[in-house]
């Protein structure tokens, strides 16, 4: 598996995180017990099926390798292993942060992703 995953995330959000230093999770991450990410097959699903028509988010690229053990790879949906992190994303481990725009069809326009 890629060392790059992803992870989707409104901008005031993220900008709470950049603020603290370390990313706790969205509502649902909290509400879950571990933050959600998806790797590069996954992500535009994720975007659609979770975040579909929202504006504002930010897509942010992270490495994966490393987050340690705390990263662990778990069946979801239709038994699909997406990665979750018990634990806070430290920021260090983050690669990129970009904007994800929504196109005229209203579905989200991505950049680039390693490992597609």
């Amino acid at each position: 598996m890629s060392a790059i995953i992803y992870k989707i995330v409104p901008q005031a959000l993220w900008r709470e995180a950049e603020a603290k230093g370390r990313f706790d999770g969205a509502p649902v991450d909290l509400a879950d017990g571990f933050i959600h990410f998806s790797t590069a097959d996954q992500v535009r699903e994720t975007a659609a099926r979770h975040f579909a028509g929202q504006s504002g988010l930010l897509l942010a690229a992270i490495d994966g390798h490393r987050l340690g053990p705390a990263l662990r790879y778990e069946p979801s949906r239709g038994g699909a292993l997406f990665p979750h992190l018990y634990g806070r994303l430290a920021l260090d481990t983050v690669s990129w942060v970009k904007s994800l725009p929504l196109g005229a069809d209203g579905s989200h326009i991505f950049p680039s992703l390693e490992d597609e």
